[in-house]
């Protein structure tokens, strides 16, 4: 930027003195001071623009080096997952010595059923003396129901 000493400033204000005079020159100094501070704001936002720009890229660009890096484990992954299930097939096979597209049928061996987890078995392994003393409802009622228990009888009602 121009380098602007104590004595450059004091010439440009005399003469600014002269030529515009004195009833205008504090008006033109706060024009032209309002102008500077703008192209200074202009100046500085441009800056930042550029450096988040730049920022932007660097990020991109390790963005792409850490997609690669994961994508290189996760091959890595599988691959080893690959071989892992490879040699536990064949120890199967040759433990159970048929080939693994065979059926359970085949060999003559129970095939595996999913243990089912049916609640009303579990509700029913709970004795009703428990459920009684503890609150447990035994029957669901409809909401009709359950006024009708709990409405007081006629013989009960005051006067």
């Amino acid at each position: 930027m121009i380098d602007f000493g104590f004595d450059k400033l004091a010439l440009i204000g005399g003469v600014a003195l002269i030529v515009i005079g004195p009833e205008r020159l504090p008006r033109v100094a706060r024009t032209i001071g309002h102008l500077i501070g703008k192209a200074q704001r202009y100046v500085s936002d441009v800056k930042a623009e550029v450096n988040r720009s730049m920022e932007l890229e660097e990020l991109k660009k390790m963005r792409t080096e850490m997609e690669t890096a994961a994508r290189e484990v996760q091959d890595t992954v599988q691959q080893e997952i690959n071989s892992a299930t490879q040699a536990f097939d064949q120890t199967w096979a040759d433990v159970s010595g048929r080939s693994i597209g065979s059926t359970d049928a085949e060999s003559g061996l129970p095939s595996y059923r999913h243990p089912k987890k049916n609640w009303r078995v579990k509700r029913g392994a709970t004795p009703q003396w428990y459920k009684q003393r503890q609150g447990v409802r035994r029957h669901a009622q409809s909401g009709a129901a359950r006024v009708a228990r709990f409405r007081p009888s006629p013989a009960r009602r005051f006067p």
